[in-house]
């Protein structure tokens, strides 16, 4: 209602008020919901890249080598279907189910034994006080970390020549029976080239587990302590349980190395001597590009991923925290 002189009169006015405060929420709620979709869609255009990459760099090859895999085709001529007999051949063909067999050889060298010792080493760094000391042996134990597998066998190739440093340490101590050509013995050159992934992965599982004790509540040494525990006790029962997602995180990780190697062994023996240090990261190159068996090749790699997949996912599994 207006008064004479045209403006609204207290009633009208306070009507207006009214139903400004009950279209307010109304309009909060509208563009609250927009500003999230507009957020939400904001996330997926900045990952957008990443998207892109992944889909043409990772999953383009994997469905292209999976599709090759049922084929017999030698990178230039008209491929011919031969459906599952690469993959048959992959477990029929001795040079290729020894390379399989050689990587699980190689998980002792890649994953357990450096797990081990960077258990015991992280449980004597965490008694080191001085801070200098302390970070010095983090420093020297990450230092074969940063060295490019590749420049580490070759390193470790000169080593092992005849008149390499491990056949003159031997010599000087006496031991001229047990030098040789470690790398050309048939025998000794797989776990050669396993000594080499010890000392690459050593360290950073050690740098793991110690970042690990360091979160370990120190009260649970202490009480501990005046329980009567011995070291041993305590590495027992509150190191071990206290490192057990970094294990898993060790664990994983070099076996996936050991299991997917390639520059290590391609660098220091190329596979040789003979097929003795052969393993299917290697084989897929030679497959492919010394020998044009793509489809083979393919084979080897998909079933080099499935095999991964099925040690590593029941893995994830057991260390897992409960």
């Amino acid at each position: 209602m207006s008064t004479v002189d045209g403006l609204a009169g207290p009633a009208a006015v306070a009507e207006a008020e009214l139903q400004a405060e009950r279209r307010a929420p109304r309009r909060r709620r509208a563009g609250g919901a927009g500003s999230r979709r507009r957020a939400r869609w904001a996330g997926w255009w900045f990952a957008l890249p990443a998207l892109v990459m992944y889909v043409v760099f990772e999953l383009y090859p994997i469905v292209t080598a999976v599709q090759y895999s049922f084929y017999d085709w030698d990178g230039i001529n008209l491929s011919t279907p031969v459906g599952l007999d690469n993959y048959v051949r992959v477990f029929t063909e001795p040079q290729l189910l020894s390379s399989i067999v050689h990587a699980f050889i190689l998980v002792i060298f890649f994953s357990v034994v450096p797990v081990l010792l960077a258990l015991v080493i992280a449980s004597i760094v965490r008694e080191i006080r001085s801070a200098v000391a302390g970070g010095l042996a983090r420093t020297l134990l990450f230092l074969p970390q940063i060295i490019p597998g590749a420049a580490a066998a070759i390193a470790w190739t000169w080593m092992y020549a005849p008149d390499g440093a491990v056949n003159q340490g031997l010599r000087a101590f006496g031991l001229d029976a047990l030098a040789r050509p470690w790398l050309g013995d048939f025998t000794w050159a797989l776990p050669a080239v396993g000594i080499i992934g010890t000392w690459l992965a050593t360290g950073l599982c050690t740098l793991l587990l110690m970042s690990g004790i360091g979160k370990i509540d120190t009260s649970l040494y202490e009480a501990a302590q005046l329980d009567g525990a011995n070291r041993m006790q305590q590495f027992r029962n509150v190191t071990l349980p206290g490192l057990r997602q970094e294990i898993g995180v060790c664990v994983t990780i070099t076996i996936i190395a050991a299991l997917a190697s390639f520059d290590v062994v391609y660098m220091s023996t190329q596979g040789g001597p003979g097929y003795s240090t052969q393993v299917p990261g290697v084989q897929v190159y030679q497959l492919a590009f010394t020998e044009n068996r793509i489809g083979q090749s393919s084979a080897v790699a998909v079933v080099l991923s499935l095999i991964v997949l099925a040690v590593i996912l029941p893995l994830q599994r057991l260390f897992r925290e409960r």
